[in-house]
């Protein structure tokens, strides 16, 4: 069995209008889902992606109104990035953000790629990272009247965890998930440890798990921005069923398997609370509704159908749903 790369990653807003409007007119995503958090149907749970909803590619978010600030720290899922083609594409985007007023840093080199730091509204740690084509494939770039195919974000990159100590998740990654260790590069901290990379899947950004040690850092208090977990992609239904089985035999506590709907799930907690999800790249976000019309109404899986009057009624409204 073998992970294919990083499924989706969710984390939360405390705002879905900004929020909606960030990723799909400033970042220039598509908003492939609009449905709600499965577990509290109270509350959104929006989808953005590329151009068809590929696996490794979306960004969801968790609609929480009341979510307080962030505290950054330790076992935390503390940067996502996403993909551009070239360092052409990186230039247009630091122009963008600059035209925007989004926060963002310079243009800098990790792990022998170009990268931007950027934030959005709520201090979500984001970046973008120029992949050469070769490893995981791109996704079908969403193209938009200011942002060409060239340009536009092709997938979700590396996500970077910050623990206190790196050696029980390096163990989890490498013996149980089969990562490989790939390399490392200096922290951005002065006398912190190196950063340490692994890969899965056919390699590249949209394949790898960055870790950082930071031994000077409290626990992460999450809040609105924050990540909530990310997930790596189970590229087959037959191995499914044996990633919890193999979980089990590990002594991991599990969710069982979940059914999404859109994809079937695998939770745990890796030894440093970070939560993880195995999500399978079956059946596909246009399992409820056509391909050109993803996302403009609320989706419902088919165990909540039923219960849609109420769902809807408890819902905030939203610009987004006019």
């Amino acid at each position: 069995m073998k992970l294919a790369g990083i499924h989706h990653v969710s984390a939360i807003t405390a705002d879905a209008d900004k929020n909606h409007d960030f990723f799909t007119r400033i970042l220039g995503m598509r908003l492939v889902k609009k449905s709600v958090n499965q577990d509290n149907t109270s509350s959104y749970h929006l989808f953005y992606a590329d151009a068809v909803g590929t696996p490794g590619t979306d960004m969801t978010y968790f609609d929480i109104p009341n979510a307080g600030k962030t505290q950054p720290g330790v076992s935390s899922i503390s940067n996502t990035a996403f993909r551009v083609k070239s360092e052409q594409a990186l230039q247009f985007w630091k122009e963008r953000f600059t035209k925007h007023e989004v926060p963002h840093h310079e243009i800098m080199e990790k792990y022998g790629r170009q990268t931007l730091y950027f934030e959005d509204f709520e201090g979500s740690r984001l970046m973008l990272v120029v992949d050469d084509g070769k490893g995981i494939p791109y996704g079908e770039a969403w193209v938009k009247e200011e942002i060409s195919a060239d340009h536009a974000i092709v997938g979700l990159g590396p996500v970077k965890l910050t623990v206190r100590n790196a050696t029980s998740t390096e163990r989890v990654l490498t013996e149980v998930l089969g990562f490989t260790h790939a390399g490392s590069y200096p922290s951005d901290v002065a006398g912190m440890p190196d950063i340490l990379v692994f890969t899965t899947g056919a390699g590249g950004p949209a394949g790898e798990v960055h870790i950082e040690t930071r031994s000077d850092l409290p626990m992460e208090r999450p809040g609105r921005g924050s990540v909530h977990h990310v997930a790596f992609r189970v590229p087959n239904m037959e191995d499914y069923p044996k990633w919890e089985q193999l979980l089990r035999s590990q002594g991991f506590m599990t969710s069982g398997l979940v059914d999404r709907y859109y994809f079937k799930s695998i939770y745990f907690r890796e030894p440093n609370g970070i939560l993880y999800e195995l999500a399978t790249d079956e059946p596909g976000f246009d399992s409820d509704e056509p391909m050109e019309s993803l996302g403009e109404t609320i989706a419902l899986p088919p165990f909540l159908e039923p219960k849609r009057a109420r769902i809807e009624a408890e819902l905030r409204p939203l610009s987004i749903n006019k």
